[in-house]
């Protein structure tokens, strides 16, 4: 958390601290919230760092001009603000629009990046509302498609396979989906935003407030929308096209969306109304192994898996084409001058089919030659949800700030049907199959939060306090049909179950203590009790009934900010966390492809200490930004994988608690306007991590020899990270961007025995190097152009990822 002068707590709300190859004023300077202009910047903390990031400061070369600026204390030499920032940066946030940041989320989050949408419409290919994150530091969508209901988020200290260790919110409400921990139904619900009402993302790391859950130990995302203030409307059409080829897979794959927003205020109450529909098609996102030839068959790719064993390519599935609709509505009441009631309804709808394509034939002619996983690749999906919540917010710069918050969400109908074996000649499926159900599955949230600052925002002392409860159900079940492929199938019996609910209550309390015009204290803490209830495995014949089970928790933080006028902040944060097991870890018993999940019903929760130092420096052109950070994990729950018969393709799941992790690093963000020339602004930033096993008193799996995890890289988290993005404004009306982005190649196992990452399953190191042009043809038209993996590098993130594509769009307002 960082103090401010004066003059800003009279104007906003304060937050505190902050085959292939592996926004506020500062007294005396503009609003930084609403400045067009400000864009934060970053060095090298140790030498170390610099040898290794001296590639990546090619693409950031405004770093040397912007440190090369003394320091400016009369404002009246500052640039006028003239854009909006792809990454604002500082221990705080701050906004005086009511339709951006609500008083409560500036004073509960700290954030440390953010993005706004004008700078998203500048720079990013858009086609899902997570693609406007794709820039910001150490922030990774696991996006395999367009319409993906799998893109979970990764941060800085927790991979993709961990969607309950980060929080993401709109306007309050969760689209976080904590009933499970998984890159499969745990992704979050970003359907329930339209891109087109985004009026800014702001991100935390690390679990530093209060006011936030033990899932807020990798990152909270917070999407603030905004309401109409007059009539309004937009249409977008959007185009992409993405030639792709990977062993015998030769086609062209597209999306085709429209988008549509009316909004409209009448006095006191504003409605809005959005929906889009998508058709798309997807490259294959899985692949049909084997150790071995089918006998009698010819065709297929020699190939090994991530483990360097043989694991020979015999086809490709999951060719998926999805027809998705979405739609909201959205209700504002401006009940008093200060209180405002905000109700949402949303309704989404994803019709689904796979498809598979062998690479093998027999006397001739194509066939799945018994091959399971053809199978399991292909099947039909349809999927049915909907969503509610309903807010009351206090606008107020009062005594008091008061924000409650409830929502639902159902899983209507969801189920997907596939055959349950491949035929040993041909192409065609028999009738029988299995269905795998997941209706029924749903959530209810509550949040209460208060704060009291007596005298208004400028408060020497700044109390607040909250309540949460929510409560997840699971409902899986796996029937067995006589034939699935009836849009609607029959089910007769059961072949697997698994289903069960959490319960949490939470109370937390922080203060915000200015201790002198330099100095500002905040200390918190937050009480959670969490219960596992209802759980039941069924088997085939075998039915389990899993003990329920009841745990608290008290998690306190700290953080000590100093600050220097508007040139330097620095900010010292400590917090303990736990973050309780999700109803899938407990109680999901499900077959994934060619993988067999177990649960486990006695998971103890991730217990993490996590500290920061993060330090700003305020430049002419920019800002500096360094973050040291350091998270130790107890009892980190981790998924691993054996197969269920030596030789076998088919894989067994299973999460266990690994006494001792540890995670450490740095973090370097880089940003500044009008460098080099005239309307070229530069951003970027870097990111080292050490993820190890510290200790662990079982075995990293069944042939692991002991200790074999020890001092070996955490899976899923690579060590570096980088991103940069260079914006070229050649006139009002035309912007260029050219934008790149890394990751290094990581290990999924514990003993990092995946010595092979550049494969099918593996993880692979990988550049994208993206484009995109923008052109404001008139005042309410807009076009534009742009390639994602501009380059063509194809990388396996587990799946195969999108080769180059192309986007246009066309959007028209009013």
């Amino acid at each position: 958390m960082l103090s401010l002068p004066r003059c800003v707590r009279r104007r906003a709300s304060v937050a505190f601290g902050q085959p292939m190859r592996r926004g506020a004023r500062p007294c005396g300077a503009e609003r930084h919230d609403a400045d067009p202009t400000h864009r934060p910047f970053t060095s090298m903390v140790s030498n170390h760092l610099a040898r290794h990031l001296a590639g990546a400061a090619l693409l950031i070369p405004s770093l040397a001009l912007a440190q090369g600026q003394p320091p400016v204390t009369d404002s009246t030499k500052r640039p006028t603000p003239r854009r909006d920032s792809i990454t604002t940066l500082g221990g705080m946030q701050v906004t005086a629009d009511r339709d951006s940041r609500s008083p409560m989320t500036a004073l509960t989050l700290p954030a440390t990046a953010g993005v706004t949408r004008a700078t998203v419409d500048a720079t990013v290919n858009v086609v899902d509302p997570q693609d406007a994150l794709k820039y910001l530091p150490t922030l990774f969508v696991r996006k395999r498609n367009n319409g993906d209901t799998q893109a979970t988020l990764a941060t800085r200290v927790w991979g993709v396979s961990s969607s309950a260790r980060s929080l993401v919110f709109a306007d309050g409400v969760p689209l976080t989906a904590l009933i499970a921990n998984n890159n499969t139904i745990g992704g979050p619900r970003w359907g329930q935003v339209a891109p087109e009402e985004i009026a800014r993302m702001d991100v935390m790391y690390g679990p530093f407030s209060a006011a936030y859950a033990g899932n807020a130990m990798g990152a909270v995302v917070d999407i603030a929308t905004r309401l109409p203030t007059r009539t309004e409307g937009s249409v977008t059409q959007t185009q992409t096209l993405m030639p792709f080829s990977l062993y015998s897979t030769q086609a062209t794959y597209g999306t085709s969306q429209t988008s549509a927003r009316v909004g409209t205020r009448w006095g006191r109450v504003a409605l809005v109304l959005s929906g889009n529909f998508a058709d798309s098609h997807s490259q294959p996102l899985t692949y049909v192994t084997a150790a071995t030839f089918p006998t009698g068959t010819t065709g297929g790719y020699t190939a090994t898996n991530k483990l360097n064993q043989a694991a020979n390519v015999l086809g490709a599935t999951g060719l998926l084409h999805t027809q998705m609709l979405n739609a909201r509505a959205k209700v504002a009441v401006d009940l008093t001058p200060t209180l405002q009631a905000v109700y949402s309804y949303g309704a989404w709808r994803n019709d689904a089919n796979a498809d598979a394509q062998t690479f093998l034939t027999k006397a001739g002619e194509p066939t799945f030659a018994s091959q399971s996983g053809f199978a399991s690749g292909t099947y039909g999906l349809l999927q049915a949800h909907t969503s509610q919540s309903l807010t009351l917010r206090t606008q107020s710069v009062r005594d008091w700030d008061v924000e409650a918050v409830g929502t639902s969400y159902r899983m209507d109908t969801d189920r997907q049907r596939f055959p349950s074996a491949a035929p040993a000649t041909g192409l065609a499926f028999a009738s029988a199959g299995r269905v795998a159900v997941l209706s029924g599955t749903a959530w209810q949230t509550a949040d209460f939060k208060a704060a009291w600052h007596r005298g208004g925002l400028d408060a020497r002392h700044v109390v607040s306090v909250g309540a949460h409860a929510d409560r997840y159900r699971l409902e899986n079940p796996t029937y067995a049909t006589a034939d699935w492929q009836a849009a609607d199938p029959v089910t007769t019996s059961v072949v697997s179950s698994g289903a069960g609910a959490t319960e949490t209550v939470a109370l937390w309390a922080q203060e915000q203590w200015r201790l002198s015009s330099a100095w500002q204290l905040t200390a918190g803490a937050r009480y959670e009790r969490w219960r596992a209830v209802d759980g039941v495995n069924v088997n085939g014949a075998v039915t389990v009934q899993q003990p329920e089970r009841t745990l608290s928790r008290i998690s306190p933080k700290l953080s000590l900010a100093w600050t220097d006028g508007d040139n330097w902040r620095v900010t010292g944060s400590v917090a303990r966390a736990y973050r309780f097991a999700t109803a899938a870890e407990l109680f999901q018993l499900v077959t994934t492809g060619s993988t067999f999940t177990a649960p486990e019903p006695n998971l103890r929760p991730d217990n993490v200490l996590a500290s920061e130092l993060r330090v700003v420096r305020t430049l002419p052109r920019g800002s500096v930004q360094v973050a040291l950070f350091q998270d130790n994990i107890r009892d980190a729950i981790f998924s691993q994988f054996q197969t269920l018969v030596p030789g076998s393709s088919t894989l067994y799941a299973y999460l266990s608690n690994i006494d001792r992790v540890s995670a450490r690093g740095a973090e370097l963000i880089a940003s500044g306007q009008d460098l080099l020339l005239s309307g070229l602004d530069l951003s970027g930033s870097v990111t080292y991590v050490d993820a190890r096993t510290r200790a662990m008193s079982g075995r990293a799996s069944a042939t692991a020899t002991p200790d074999a995890a020890i001092g070996k890289r955490l899976p899923n988290i690579p060590d570096w990270r980088f991103n940069g993005v260079a914006t070229y404004r050649a006139t009002p009306r035309l912007s260029v961007t050219l934008a790149g982005r890394y990751s290094g190649a990581l290990w999924t196992t514990l003993d990092n025995i995946d010595v092979n990452p550049n494969v099918y399953q593996g993880f692979s190191a990988w550049f994208a190097a993206d484009a995109r042009a923008r052109w404001q043809i008139a005042s309410h038209v807009a076009v534009t152009a742009g390639v994602d993996n501009l380059l063509n590098r194809t990388y396996f993130l587990f799946h195969p990822f999108p080769q180059r594509t192309w986007h246009t769009s066309l959007s028209v307002t009013y």
